[in-house]
């Protein structure tokens, strides 16, 4: 009997959690940098950066943009946020708790690994 309660607990665990809740951490570290190779400054969300470097995102289901503010650059370039594959594995494995769990925390959605800010020679 003690065996049937521990199974019907951990089984209660897996499904109440979310696959890319517990893979993904809150912000994804993006690799950003110029189509010129050359410096950029700017800010994604009000934090300012300088590229190349990597710069991390706080993971939503919302779009980035990236504004620059160095000369020859791009003012504005958009980051679209995609669903992580992680999320599909989860529906199928976690069933409707864990895809909720991942949904809710915003961890289910995921970035361009790379960002390409356009700027002139």
């Amino acid at each position: 009997m003690k065996k049937l309660a521990f199974y019907a607990a951990m089984g209660s665990v897996v499904l109440m959690t979310g696959c890319a809740s517990i893979l993904n951490d809150q912000t994804q570290p993006v690799n950003v940098s110029a189509s010129n190779g050359k410096a950029v400054q700017g800010s994604i969300d009000g934090v300012p950066f300088t590229a190349p470097g990597v710069v991390p995102l706080q993971r939503a289901k919302a779009s980035k943009i990236v504004t620059t503010t160095t000369a020859g650059c791009a003012k504005e370039t958009a980051v679209e946020s995609t669903v992580d594959p992680k999320f599909f594995i989860n529906i199928l494995t976690g069933g409707a708790f864990g895809s909720t769990t991942d949904y809710s925390t915003e961890k289910m959605w995921k970035y361009a690994d790379n960002v390409v800010i356009a700027c002139g020679q």
